[in-house]
């Protein structure tokens, strides 16, 4: 399968001398287009630092990332930030909404400020597939928690990136609009094609996924593929011991 996203002898170290952390310790791993991947691991096992040197959000200290054909570190940062607004997505636990923009132009924000246009239909089919056709006029304060996230959610999809990277995207949600969010990331993957890469450390939500790849003091130490919530409760246990 073609890889939508990966990295070779990726390093990551924070300090030096004593204070020195290796966040990610010479670690390959790649993710397959039109599939979703989550990455699990105790605190500390460098999952957020591999999403974020994965999607062009932190550069490693050596080593290769690369989304599609394009090694990230041949890029400047104004390539850097055309290929991130071109090609990727973004969900992150915080959200990052706007307060005075409603959820619709929420939703449009990055295609809005790319100067593009937006493919209605697109939109549309985001819109109905979140549940957001009667939402779009409220702002991010008259929205539930769950409605929120999928307007952040709405908004990584719409410009239709090669890659969704999401940290934690349930992390602030009660089971009923974690499920909600993590059915339509499955339907976004399943019927559109999306490429979904997440980060979590919740078996449940991870179980939604197609693959599983778990890690440890900044390696990649094992993976499942189709896995169950049982089977990676198990595998982490395993792991832990």
């Amino acid at each position: 399968m073609t890889a939508a996203a990966r990295v070779e002898n990726a390093t990551k170290v924070y300090g030096a001398g004593d204070a020195e952390v290796r966040a990610l310790d010479d670690m390959t791993v790649s993710f397959e287009k039109g599939r979703f991947a989550a990455i699990m691991g105790p605190s500390g096992s460098g999952k957020s630092t591999l999403l974020h040197c994965i999607a062009g959000l932190d550069s490693l200290t050596s080593g290769s990332a690369y989304i599609g054909e394009v090694r990230l570190g041949d890029l400047n940062d104004r390539a850097l930030t055309l290929l991130r607004r071109e090609k990727v997505g973004f969900v992150f636990q915080a959200f990052n909404l706007i307060p005075t923009l409603d959820a619709a132009e929420n939703i449009t924000l990055p295609i809005d400020i790319a100067g593009a246009d937006v493919d209605g239909a697109w939109f549309d089919a985001v819109v109905d597939t979140m549940g957001l056709r009667d939402r779009l006029r409220h702002r991010p304060a008259e929205l539930s928690g769950g409605q929120v996230q999928r307007v952040a959610a709405a908004r990584a999809l719409v410009s239709r990136p090669e890659i969704v990277f999401a940290d934690e995207p349930s992390g602030n949600l009660d089971s009923r609009a974690s499920d909600e969010l993590m059915r339509f990331l499955r339907r976004a993957v399943d019927e559109f094609g999306q490429t979904i890469v997440m980060v979590t450390h919740d078996p449940r939500v991870a179980a939604f996924s197609d693959r599983v790849v778990f890690l440890a003091d900044g390696r990649c130490i094992d993976e499942m593929g189709d896995p169950t919530a049982e089977a990676i409760l198990d595998r982490m246990k395993a792991l832990g011991d």
